[in-house]
Parts: structure tokens; sequence; C-alpha cells
């Protein structure tokens, strides 16, 4: 039980912590907002992804068959998203008090911030295909072998991949804290909107290609 635990907590972890659009727009949210937004996302994502896997468990053997369709419109949905966040982030101003969190002017009011980092985090990680592959992975591997005998495994694997996401996306939010007093003049802020739109724009090529 303990090697099986630790097998899909592994598992889980490692498809939580790699690179991705999820990720690359936690390091944005952990450097550039203040941490209960960027907390918010990542409980977005979080939650999204275990969504995931239950829907997964719940119709596996009908998904594999027809997986090909979804994984292909589900990458187009993402691919799109994903190129309009980039054009976001590229376009977004930078500010000298965007560094510290405090609120600037025209700027949303923090029930609406905190509202649409969660909202984004659940959409980020819905379209992302890479979630829905490595959850049926990970639901054919863990959770289908004991679905005879009972939901417990898959109920296990929901509450071990939540956990999962909330640290391997919550390292990359606390990563962009970190660079928090790095990113205090408009220049460097810039230079990081160009660059995480740009890691963007490359995880889309990626999944397309």
């Amino acid at each position: 039980m303990l090697s099986s635990l630790l097998a899909m907590a592994s598992f889980a972890l490692v498809g939580a912590i790699t690179p991705g659009p999820v990720n690359v727009l936690a390091l944005r949210h952990g450097s550039q907002a203040p941490r209960h937004i960027a907390l918010l996302y990542v409980l977005g994502a979080s939650v999204s992804y275990a969504a995931v896997v239950w829907c997964m468990g719940q119709g596996a053997r009908q998904l594999v068959d027809g997986l090909p369709r979804l994984a292909g419109t589900a990458q187009w949905l993402c691919a799109a998203y994903l190129l309009w966040l980039a054009w976001r982030l590229a376009r977004a101003a930078a500010h000298p008090a965007a560094a510290d969190g405090t609120t600037l002017p025209h700027q949303p009011t923090p029930a609406a911030q905190a509202a649409q980092a969660f909202v984004q985090g659940v959409a980020v990680q819905t379209l992302n295909p890479k979630a829905w592959l490595f959850a049926l992975s990970a639901v054919g591997v863990f959770a289908l072998p004991s679905a005879r005998g009972s939901p417990a495994a898959l109920y296990l694997l929901c509450a071990i991949s939540l956990l999962a996401c909330l640290l391997g996306v919550g390292c990359w939010a606390l990563l962009g804290r970190v660079l928090t007093s790095w990113l205090s003049t408009p220049r460097r802020q810039q230079a990081l909107h160009y660059a995480l739109a740009a890691l963007l724009v490359a995880s889309v090529l990626g999944m397309l290609a």
C-alpha cells in the first residue's frame, strides 16, 4: 500500500512540477501579484486538475476510443487561449509599484483580481492537453486496476493529484516571489513579460508539433 501511494504521489508530482503553460503563468502571478492572488491561481489550477483526473476516471474507457478527436480539439482550444494570453503578457504595462504588490490606478478591485486569478487557473489547466493525457495515464495505471472492487482508488488519486498540483504549481509561484526584488524596475518587469510570452508561445508550438 505504501509503495503504491509513493508511486502515485511521484507520478502526480512529476506531472505537476514540470514546465508548462500552467507553471509559466504561476511564475508570473508569483512575481507580480499579491500573495493571495498567486495562491488563488495555484488553487484554481489544482482544483481543476483534480477534476480532470476525476472525469478521466469516470469515463476512461470511453475516452480512450475518442481520445484522438478529443485531444485534437483541446489542443487547438488551448493553443488559441495561450496565444491570446501571450499577447496580453507581451503588451502588459510595467509599473514601479507592481513588484511590491501594491494596488495601481485603473486596476481591478482586489476581489475582482482574486476571482480572475482563480478562474484563469481553472481555465488554463482545463484547456491543457498535457493535464488530460497525464490524468488518463494516471487513471490507467493506478485507478482502473482497482475499479472493480471500489472507487476508493480513484478518490485517492484525485486527492493526491490535488496535493501534488498545489505543491508543484506553488513552487513556480514561489519562484516568482523570489524574483520580486529583482523586478524593481519597469525595464526588468517588461523583460519578464516578454520572456513569459515567449515561453507560452514556445509551449504552444511544442504542443502543436
